[in-house]
Protein backbone atom coordinates (compact mmCIF):
# COMPACT_ATOMS: atom_id res chain seq x y z
CA UNK A 1 0.00 0.00 0.00
CA UNK A 2 1.47 3.69 -0.95
CA UNK A 3 0.07 6.72 -0.22
CA UNK A 4 -1.82 8.91 2.03
CA UNK A 5 -5.18 8.17 3.55
CA UNK A 6 -8.02 10.05 3.22
CA UNK A 7 -9.71 10.74 6.67
CA UNK A 8 -11.77 13.43 6.97
CA UNK A 9 -15.54 12.79 7.56
CA UNK A 10 -17.93 12.75 4.75
CA UNK A 11 -14.83 12.27 2.51
CA UNK A 12 -14.63 9.28 -0.21
CA UNK A 13 -13.50 6.74 2.52
CA UNK A 14 -16.87 7.06 4.61
CA UNK A 15 -17.23 3.76 4.91
CA UNK A 16 -13.79 3.15 6.15
CA UNK A 17 -12.68 3.60 9.75
CA UNK A 18 -12.53 7.21 10.71
CA UNK A 19 -10.28 9.28 13.40
CA UNK A 20 -12.61 11.76 14.92
CA UNK A 21 -12.27 14.12 17.29
CA UNK A 22 -15.39 14.78 19.47
CA UNK A 23 -15.89 18.52 20.66
CA UNK A 24 -19.17 17.79 22.24
CA UNK A 25 -19.97 19.92 25.53
CA UNK A 26 -19.21 18.09 28.21
CA UNK A 27 -21.73 17.48 31.06
CA UNK A 28 -21.41 19.98 34.08
CA UNK A 29 -18.69 17.70 36.74
CA UNK A 30 -16.78 16.18 33.39
CA UNK A 31 -14.82 19.17 32.16
CA UNK A 32 -12.11 16.23 32.13
CA UNK A 33 -14.30 14.46 28.97
CA UNK A 34 -14.71 17.49 27.03
CA UNK A 35 -12.44 16.78 24.07
CA UNK A 36 -12.41 12.96 23.87
CA UNK A 37 -10.57 10.46 20.65
CA UNK A 38 -12.88 7.47 19.72
CA UNK A 39 -12.59 5.05 16.81
CA UNK A 40 -16.07 4.46 15.76
CA UNK A 41 -18.09 3.06 12.47
CA UNK A 42 -19.99 5.27 10.91
CA UNK A 43 -23.72 4.36 11.09
CA UNK A 44 -22.92 1.71 13.94
CA UNK A 45 -24.61 2.29 17.26
CA UNK A 46 -22.84 1.04 19.94
CA UNK A 47 -25.60 1.27 22.39
CA UNK A 48 -27.32 -1.05 21.01
CA UNK A 49 -24.42 -3.54 21.21
CA UNK A 50 -24.15 -2.59 24.69
CA UNK A 51 -27.94 -3.65 24.98
CA UNK A 52 -27.13 -7.32 22.87
CA UNK A 53 -24.67 -7.65 25.65
CA UNK A 54 -26.52 -7.00 28.38
CA UNK A 55 -29.41 -9.43 26.77
CA UNK A 56 -26.87 -12.23 25.96
CA UNK A 57 -25.59 -12.01 30.43
CA UNK A 58 -29.14 -11.89 31.88
CA UNK A 59 -30.56 -14.14 29.15
CA UNK A 60 -31.33 -17.29 31.44
CA UNK A 61 -33.28 -14.61 33.93
CA UNK A 62 -35.06 -12.69 31.13
CA UNK A 63 -36.32 -15.50 29.63
CA UNK A 64 -38.68 -16.99 32.23
CA UNK A 65 -40.39 -13.73 33.00
CA UNK A 66 -43.83 -12.62 31.50
CA UNK A 67 -44.10 -9.24 31.97
CA UNK A 68 -41.46 -6.48 31.35
CA UNK A 69 -41.98 -5.24 34.19
CA UNK A 70 -40.39 -8.54 36.26
CA UNK A 71 -37.00 -7.43 34.17
CA UNK A 72 -36.85 -3.97 35.33
CA UNK A 73 -36.99 -5.18 39.13
CA UNK A 74 -34.11 -7.88 37.78
CA UNK A 75 -32.61 -4.59 36.69
CA UNK A 76 -33.30 -2.96 39.61
CA UNK A 77 -31.61 -6.07 41.80
CA UNK A 78 -28.76 -5.08 39.60
CA UNK A 79 -27.97 -1.52 40.86
CA UNK A 80 -28.72 -0.21 37.03
CA UNK A 81 -29.61 3.69 37.73
CA UNK A 82 -31.02 5.95 35.41
CA UNK A 83 -27.85 7.74 34.08
CA UNK A 84 -26.16 4.57 33.93
CA UNK A 85 -29.10 3.30 31.85
CA UNK A 86 -29.37 6.71 29.45
CA UNK A 87 -25.33 6.95 29.16
CA UNK A 88 -24.49 3.37 28.64
CA UNK A 89 -27.39 1.89 26.57
CA UNK A 90 -29.33 4.72 25.16
CA UNK A 91 -32.97 4.28 27.18
CA UNK A 92 -34.61 6.88 28.69
CA UNK A 93 -35.84 5.11 32.33
CA UNK A 94 -35.73 1.69 33.49
CA UNK A 95 -39.08 0.27 32.13
CA UNK A 96 -37.61 1.04 28.40
CA UNK A 97 -34.78 -1.14 29.03
CA UNK A 98 -36.93 -3.66 30.30
CA UNK A 99 -39.02 -3.99 27.77
CA UNK A 100 -35.78 -4.27 25.04
CA UNK A 101 -34.45 -6.58 26.99
CA UNK A 102 -38.11 -8.51 27.49
CA UNK A 103 -38.46 -8.40 23.32
CA UNK A 104 -35.33 -9.34 22.68
CA UNK A 105 -34.84 -12.35 24.86
CA UNK A 106 -37.46 -15.34 23.78
CA UNK A 107 -39.68 -16.82 26.46
CA UNK A 108 -38.51 -20.17 28.31
CA UNK A 109 -39.72 -21.57 31.32
CA UNK A 110 -37.40 -24.26 32.83
CA UNK A 111 -38.68 -27.33 34.63
CA UNK A 112 -38.79 -26.32 38.45
CA UNK A 113 -35.89 -28.83 40.03
CA UNK A 114 -37.18 -32.70 40.55
CA UNK A 115 -38.02 -32.74 44.50
CA UNK A 116 -35.60 -35.17 46.79
CA UNK A 117 -37.24 -38.71 46.86
CA UNK A 118 -39.37 -38.49 50.04
CA UNK A 119 -39.49 -42.36 50.18
CA UNK A 120 -35.12 -42.83 49.68
CA UNK A 121 -34.01 -46.11 51.69
CA UNK A 122 -30.95 -46.46 54.02
CA UNK A 123 -29.10 -48.70 52.49
CA UNK A 124 -26.81 -49.69 55.09
CA UNK A 125 -30.00 -50.06 57.65
CA UNK A 126 -31.59 -52.47 55.43
CA UNK A 127 -28.59 -54.83 55.07
CA UNK A 128 -27.94 -54.44 58.77
CA UNK A 129 -31.83 -55.58 59.42
CA UNK A 130 -31.44 -58.37 56.66
CA UNK A 131 -27.96 -59.78 58.38
CA UNK A 132 -30.24 -59.16 61.96
CA UNK A 133 -32.93 -61.42 60.86
CA UNK A 134 -30.18 -64.39 59.84
CA UNK A 135 -27.65 -63.90 62.70
CA UNK A 136 -30.01 -65.68 65.66
CA UNK A 137 -30.15 -68.92 63.33
CA UNK A 138 -26.32 -69.70 64.47
CA UNK A 139 -27.75 -70.12 68.08
CA UNK A 140 -28.99 -73.44 67.03
CA UNK A 141 -26.09 -74.04 65.00
CA UNK A 142 -24.07 -73.94 68.42
CA UNK A 143 -26.27 -75.44 70.60
CA UNK A 144 -28.52 -77.95 68.64
CA UNK A 145 -26.91 -81.11 70.01
CA UNK A 146 -27.36 -80.21 73.16
CA UNK A 147 -30.94 -80.57 72.96
CA UNK A 148 -33.06 -83.81 72.80
CA UNK A 149 -34.84 -84.80 69.44
CA UNK A 150 -38.08 -85.89 70.92
CA UNK A 151 -40.32 -82.48 71.24
CA UNK A 152 -37.72 -80.09 70.95
CA UNK A 153 -38.83 -79.05 67.43
CA UNK A 154 -42.27 -78.92 68.03
CA UNK A 155 -42.07 -76.73 70.96
CA UNK A 156 -39.63 -74.49 69.26
CA UNK A 157 -41.95 -73.91 66.37
CA UNK A 158 -44.95 -73.61 68.29
CA UNK A 159 -43.38 -70.66 70.43
CA UNK A 160 -41.86 -69.17 67.38
CA UNK A 161 -44.98 -69.32 65.46
CA UNK A 162 -46.74 -67.34 68.27
CA UNK A 163 -43.67 -65.19 68.87
CA UNK A 164 -43.63 -64.47 64.94
CA UNK A 165 -47.73 -63.15 65.40
CA UNK A 166 -47.64 -61.65 68.62
CA UNK A 167 -44.47 -59.11 67.14
CA UNK A 168 -45.84 -58.14 64.06
CA UNK A 169 -49.33 -57.06 65.94
CA UNK A 170 -47.03 -55.56 68.25
CA UNK A 171 -44.71 -53.77 65.86
CA UNK A 172 -47.63 -52.38 63.83
CA UNK A 173 -49.12 -50.79 67.03
CA UNK A 174 -46.07 -49.25 68.22
CA UNK A 175 -45.25 -48.06 65.01
CA UNK A 176 -48.83 -46.40 65.03
CA UNK A 177 -47.95 -45.06 68.51
CA UNK A 178 -44.17 -44.35 67.19
CA UNK A 179 -45.78 -41.43 65.43
CA UNK A 180 -47.75 -39.88 68.10
CA UNK A 181 -44.62 -39.60 70.08
CA UNK A 182 -41.23 -41.90 71.34
CA UNK A 183 -42.69 -42.30 74.84
CA UNK A 184 -46.00 -43.54 73.84
CA UNK A 185 -44.33 -46.43 71.76
CA UNK A 186 -42.10 -47.19 74.30
CA UNK A 187 -44.99 -47.76 76.81
CA UNK A 188 -46.45 -50.08 74.42
CA UNK A 189 -43.24 -51.86 74.11
CA UNK A 190 -42.75 -51.80 77.52
CA UNK A 191 -46.48 -53.55 78.43
CA UNK A 192 -46.44 -56.01 75.02
CA UNK A 193 -43.40 -57.27 74.80
CA UNK A 194 -43.26 -59.61 78.20
CA UNK A 195 -46.87 -60.62 77.58
CA UNK A 196 -45.95 -62.00 74.02
CA UNK A 197 -42.59 -64.03 75.77
CA UNK A 198 -44.52 -65.45 78.23
CA UNK A 199 -47.14 -66.17 76.37
CA UNK A 200 -45.15 -67.93 73.78
CA UNK A 201 -42.72 -69.62 76.51
CA UNK A 202 -45.62 -71.27 78.11
CA UNK A 203 -47.42 -72.85 74.89
CA UNK A 204 -43.69 -74.14 73.80
CA UNK A 205 -43.09 -75.44 77.49
CA UNK A 206 -46.11 -77.24 77.51
CA UNK A 207 -44.98 -79.05 74.26
CA UNK A 208 -40.70 -79.59 75.70
CA UNK A 209 -40.72 -83.14 77.04
CA UNK A 210 -37.16 -82.12 78.59
CA UNK A 211 -35.73 -79.22 80.78
CA UNK A 212 -33.55 -78.51 77.95
CA UNK A 213 -35.81 -78.24 75.65
CA UNK A 214 -37.84 -75.79 78.09
CA UNK A 215 -34.98 -73.51 78.46
CA UNK A 216 -34.36 -73.16 74.47
CA UNK A 217 -38.20 -72.57 74.33
CA UNK A 218 -37.47 -69.91 76.64
CA UNK A 219 -34.59 -68.17 75.66
CA UNK A 220 -35.85 -68.19 71.70
CA UNK A 221 -39.30 -66.27 73.26
CA UNK A 222 -37.13 -63.77 75.29
CA UNK A 223 -34.83 -62.70 72.51
CA UNK A 224 -37.71 -62.21 69.87
CA UNK A 225 -39.66 -60.00 72.37
CA UNK A 226 -36.66 -58.10 72.82
CA UNK A 227 -35.15 -58.18 69.69
CA UNK A 228 -38.81 -56.68 68.21
CA UNK A 229 -38.47 -54.28 70.73
CA UNK A 230 -34.76 -52.52 69.35
CA UNK A 231 -36.09 -53.10 65.85
CA UNK A 232 -39.11 -50.89 66.40
CA UNK A 233 -37.03 -48.25 68.04
CA UNK A 234 -34.41 -48.32 65.22
CA UNK A 235 -31.51 -50.06 67.80
CA UNK A 236 -29.89 -51.88 64.89
CA UNK A 237 -26.54 -51.76 65.99
CA UNK A 238 -27.24 -52.37 69.07
CA UNK A 239 -28.78 -55.66 68.38
CA UNK A 240 -25.87 -56.44 66.39
CA UNK A 241 -23.48 -55.80 69.35
CA UNK A 242 -25.58 -57.89 71.24
CA UNK A 243 -25.06 -60.91 68.79
CA UNK A 244 -21.75 -60.93 68.89
CA UNK A 245 -21.47 -63.71 71.40
CA UNK A 246 -23.24 -66.36 68.97
CA UNK A 247 -21.35 -64.80 65.86
CA UNK A 248 -18.16 -65.38 67.20
CA UNK A 249 -18.75 -68.71 68.67
CA UNK A 250 -20.40 -70.14 65.05
CA UNK A 251 -17.71 -68.60 63.40
CA UNK A 252 -15.07 -71.30 64.97
CA UNK A 253 -17.15 -73.97 63.92
CA UNK A 254 -15.21 -74.90 60.68
CA UNK A 255 -12.00 -75.38 62.59
CA UNK A 256 -12.81 -75.92 66.16
CA UNK A 257 -15.38 -78.02 68.24
CA UNK A 258 -16.30 -75.93 71.41
CA UNK A 259 -17.38 -77.40 74.84
CA UNK A 260 -20.56 -77.82 75.84
CA UNK A 261 -20.44 -75.34 78.22
CA UNK A 262 -19.62 -72.72 75.44
CA UNK A 263 -21.96 -73.77 73.37
CA UNK A 264 -24.81 -73.44 76.06
CA UNK A 265 -23.08 -69.99 77.40
CA UNK A 266 -22.63 -67.95 74.17
CA UNK A 267 -26.29 -68.26 73.24
CA UNK A 268 -27.20 -67.03 76.77
CA UNK A 269 -24.80 -64.58 76.87
CA UNK A 270 -26.54 -63.27 73.52
CA UNK A 271 -30.07 -63.21 75.58
CA UNK A 272 -28.45 -61.26 78.52
CA UNK A 273 -27.03 -58.23 76.30
CA UNK A 274 -30.03 -58.32 73.86
CA UNK A 275 -33.21 -57.82 76.80
CA UNK A 276 -29.84 -55.35 78.58
CA UNK A 277 -30.00 -53.41 75.07
CA UNK A 278 -33.85 -53.43 75.04
CA UNK A 279 -34.65 -52.10 78.61
CA UNK A 280 -31.87 -49.71 77.70
CA UNK A 281 -33.83 -47.66 74.61
CA UNK A 282 -36.66 -48.70 76.44
CA UNK A 283 -35.99 -46.61 79.28
CA UNK A 284 -34.53 -43.80 76.58
CA UNK A 285 -38.10 -43.73 75.13
CA UNK A 286 -40.13 -43.59 78.21
CA UNK A 287 -38.50 -40.68 79.91
CA UNK A 288 -39.14 -38.49 76.39
CA UNK A 289 -41.97 -35.80 76.79
CA UNK A 290 -45.58 -37.02 76.68
CA UNK A 291 -47.28 -36.43 73.27
CA UNK A 292 -50.05 -34.08 74.44
CA UNK A 293 -54.07 -35.44 73.70
CA UNK A 294 -52.21 -38.56 72.19
CA UNK A 295 -55.12 -41.11 70.64
CA UNK A 296 -55.27 -44.64 70.88
CA UNK A 297 -55.46 -46.86 67.82
CA UNK A 298 -58.44 -49.55 68.11
CA UNK A 299 -57.32 -52.52 69.31
CA UNK A 300 -58.38 -55.03 67.09
CA UNK A 301 -56.54 -52.60 64.36
CA UNK A 302 -53.24 -54.86 64.54
CA UNK A 303 -55.15 -58.06 64.31
CA UNK A 304 -54.91 -58.55 60.53
CA UNK A 305 -51.17 -57.80 61.25
CA UNK A 306 -50.89 -60.62 63.88
CA UNK A 307 -52.33 -63.13 61.75
CA UNK A 308 -50.41 -62.32 58.67
CA UNK A 309 -47.34 -62.84 60.98
CA UNK A 310 -49.04 -66.44 61.34
CA UNK A 311 -49.67 -67.36 58.53
CA UNK A 312 -46.42 -66.28 56.68
CA UNK A 313 -44.51 -68.28 59.85
CA UNK A 314 -46.25 -71.37 59.02
CA UNK A 315 -45.86 -71.45 55.02
CA UNK A 316 -42.31 -70.55 55.70
CA UNK A 317 -42.44 -73.37 58.31
CA UNK A 318 -43.96 -75.75 55.65
CA UNK A 319 -40.91 -74.77 53.46
CA UNK A 320 -38.60 -75.46 55.31
CA UNK A 321 -40.25 -79.02 55.99
CA UNK A 322 -38.88 -80.14 52.58
CA UNK A 323 -35.43 -77.91 52.11
CA UNK A 324 -34.93 -76.33 55.45
CA UNK A 325 -32.25 -74.03 53.70
CA UNK A 326 -35.04 -72.42 51.38
CA UNK A 327 -36.29 -70.57 55.02
CA UNK A 328 -32.10 -69.04 55.21
CA UNK A 329 -32.39 -68.56 51.51
CA UNK A 330 -36.02 -66.37 52.26
CA UNK A 331 -34.20 -64.59 56.23
CA UNK A 332 -31.83 -63.43 53.76
CA UNK A 333 -33.43 -61.75 51.44
CA UNK A 334 -35.85 -59.74 53.99
CA UNK A 335 -33.07 -56.86 53.73
CA UNK A 336 -33.15 -56.49 50.09
CA UNK A 337 -37.07 -56.65 50.37
CA UNK A 338 -37.37 -54.12 52.79
CA UNK A 339 -35.17 -51.97 50.65
CA UNK A 340 -37.10 -52.63 47.25
CA UNK A 341 -40.49 -51.67 49.48
CA UNK A 342 -38.81 -47.86 49.66
CA UNK A 343 -37.90 -48.00 46.13
CA UNK A 344 -41.34 -49.15 44.61
CA UNK A 345 -42.87 -46.21 46.64
CA UNK A 346 -40.04 -43.81 45.55
CA UNK A 347 -40.63 -45.03 42.21
CA UNK A 348 -44.61 -44.60 42.32
CA UNK A 349 -44.01 -40.97 43.49
CA UNK A 350 -41.74 -40.39 40.36
CA UNK A 351 -44.22 -41.74 37.62
CA UNK A 352 -47.01 -39.77 39.52
CA UNK A 353 -45.42 -36.69 38.60
CA UNK A 354 -44.43 -37.81 34.92
CA UNK A 355 -47.95 -38.72 33.44
CA UNK A 356 -50.63 -36.89 33.30
CA UNK A 357 -53.65 -39.70 33.05
CA UNK A 358 -54.80 -41.95 35.28
CA UNK A 359 -54.23 -44.72 32.34
CA UNK A 360 -50.79 -43.61 32.31
CA UNK A 361 -49.70 -43.66 35.71
CA UNK A 362 -51.66 -47.00 35.70
CA UNK A 363 -48.89 -48.02 33.32
CA UNK A 364 -46.35 -47.07 34.85
CA UNK A 365 -47.34 -48.59 38.21
CA UNK A 366 -47.42 -52.13 36.70
CA UNK A 367 -44.00 -51.52 35.00
CA UNK A 368 -42.71 -50.68 39.13
CA UNK A 369 -44.45 -53.50 40.54
CA UNK A 370 -42.68 -55.73 37.72
CA UNK A 371 -38.99 -54.37 38.00
CA UNK A 372 -39.26 -54.55 41.79
CA UNK A 373 -41.25 -58.73 41.86
CA UNK A 374 -38.02 -59.10 39.20
CA UNK A 375 -35.35 -57.33 40.95
CA UNK A 376 -36.16 -59.37 44.61
CA UNK A 377 -37.12 -62.85 42.65
CA UNK A 378 -34.30 -62.82 40.66
CA UNK A 379 -31.62 -63.10 43.31
CA UNK A 380 -33.39 -65.86 44.59
CA UNK A 381 -33.06 -68.13 41.54
CA UNK A 382 -29.65 -69.04 41.66
CA UNK A 383 -29.57 -68.94 45.47
CA UNK A 384 -32.24 -72.18 45.65
CA UNK A 385 -30.57 -74.00 43.06
CA UNK A 386 -27.21 -73.67 44.82
CA UNK A 387 -29.12 -74.83 48.21
CA UNK A 388 -30.76 -77.58 46.43
CA UNK A 389 -34.27 -76.19 46.96
CA UNK A 390 -37.36 -76.02 45.06
CA UNK A 391 -36.86 -73.17 43.35
CA UNK A 392 -40.52 -72.77 41.98
CA UNK A 393 -42.05 -72.90 45.44
CA UNK A 394 -39.24 -70.58 46.81
CA UNK A 395 -40.13 -68.08 44.50
CA UNK A 396 -43.80 -67.98 44.74
CA UNK A 397 -43.76 -67.98 48.32
CA UNK A 398 -40.87 -64.81 48.23
CA UNK A 399 -43.64 -63.61 46.10
CA UNK A 400 -46.36 -63.84 48.37
CA UNK A 401 -44.18 -62.48 51.08
CA UNK A 402 -43.04 -59.42 49.55
CA UNK A 403 -46.61 -58.22 47.78
CA UNK A 404 -48.22 -58.69 50.89
CA UNK A 405 -45.83 -56.40 52.93
CA UNK A 406 -46.02 -54.13 49.89
CA UNK A 407 -49.91 -53.58 50.31
CA UNK A 408 -49.57 -53.54 53.90
CA UNK A 409 -47.14 -50.99 53.50
CA UNK A 410 -50.19 -49.21 51.94
CA UNK A 411 -52.69 -50.07 55.14
CA UNK A 412 -54.21 -52.73 53.13
CA UNK A 413 -53.99 -55.61 55.78
CA UNK A 414 -57.12 -57.83 55.78
CA UNK A 415 -56.81 -59.21 52.43
CA UNK A 416 -53.25 -60.57 52.68
CA UNK A 417 -53.62 -61.71 56.02
CA UNK A 418 -57.03 -64.15 54.64
CA UNK A 419 -54.87 -64.78 51.48
CA UNK A 420 -51.78 -66.43 53.33
CA UNK A 421 -54.13 -67.86 55.66
CA UNK A 422 -55.82 -69.46 53.41
CA UNK A 423 -52.83 -70.54 51.47
CA UNK A 424 -51.16 -71.75 54.54
CA UNK A 425 -54.46 -73.53 55.77
CA UNK A 426 -54.65 -75.45 52.10
CA UNK A 427 -51.02 -76.70 52.36
CA UNK A 428 -51.28 -77.58 56.23
CA UNK A 429 -54.22 -79.87 55.51
CA UNK A 430 -52.58 -81.56 53.00
CA UNK A 431 -49.60 -82.19 54.61
CA UNK A 432 -51.75 -83.65 57.90
CA UNK A 433 -53.97 -85.05 56.37
CA UNK A 434 -51.75 -87.11 53.14
CA UNK A 435 -53.77 -86.01 50.67
CA UNK A 436 -53.09 -85.53 46.77
CA UNK A 437 -51.06 -84.46 45.14
CA UNK A 438 -48.78 -84.08 48.04
CA UNK A 439 -47.09 -81.28 50.64
CA UNK A 440 -44.57 -80.23 48.35
CA UNK A 441 -47.04 -79.82 44.89
CA UNK A 442 -49.44 -78.53 47.50
CA UNK A 443 -47.84 -75.29 48.97
CA UNK A 444 -46.49 -74.50 45.56
CA UNK A 445 -49.85 -74.50 44.27
CA UNK A 446 -51.30 -72.74 47.34
CA UNK A 447 -48.31 -70.18 47.01
CA UNK A 448 -48.92 -69.72 43.18
CA UNK A 449 -52.63 -68.54 43.87
CA UNK A 450 -51.99 -66.38 46.61
CA UNK A 451 -49.24 -64.86 44.88
CA UNK A 452 -51.61 -63.99 41.89
CA UNK A 453 -54.43 -62.92 44.17
CA UNK A 454 -51.99 -60.51 45.77
CA UNK A 455 -50.40 -59.36 42.23
CA UNK A 456 -53.99 -58.62 40.96
CA UNK A 457 -54.70 -56.86 44.36
CA UNK A 458 -51.71 -54.59 43.99
CA UNK A 459 -52.45 -53.70 40.33
CA UNK A 460 -55.41 -52.68 41.46
CA UNK A 461 -54.99 -51.07 44.63
CA UNK A 462 -51.96 -49.29 44.02
CA UNK A 463 -52.08 -48.54 40.28
CA UNK A 464 -54.57 -45.48 41.08
CA UNK A 465 -52.76 -41.84 41.52
CA UNK A 466 -54.68 -41.28 45.15
CA UNK A 467 -52.86 -44.41 46.67
CA UNK A 468 -49.56 -42.42 46.46
CA UNK A 469 -50.80 -38.47 46.89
Amino acid sequence: MSGPMFLEPGGPEQDTLALRLATERAPAGRESDQHTLALVRPGHDVRRDAVDRLAAELADRVAPAVHPYEVAALLESEGLTGEVIADRYGHRDLFSLATALYERVPRSFPDPPRPADPWRPDHVRCALRGALFALPGLAYALAGHLLPAEGTVRALVVAGLLSWAWNQALGHRAYLRLTTGRREAGRTLARGAPVGALAASAAGVSLAGSWAAALAVTVQSGYLAADGVLLVLGRERLLLAALAPVVAGAATLPWWDPADVLRAGLPLLSLLGTVTAAGWALRGALVAAPAPNAARPHPLSSLPYGLFGLAAGSLVFLAGRHHPWAVIVLTLSMGPAEWLLYRYRGLSVAALRSTATPAGFRLRSAAVLAGCLLAYLGPLLPAALLVDADPVTLLLLAAVLWTSLLLQAFGVAWLPAVLCLTAAAGAGTVLLAGLPPGPATALALCCGGAALCLTAAVLRLLGRPAAHA
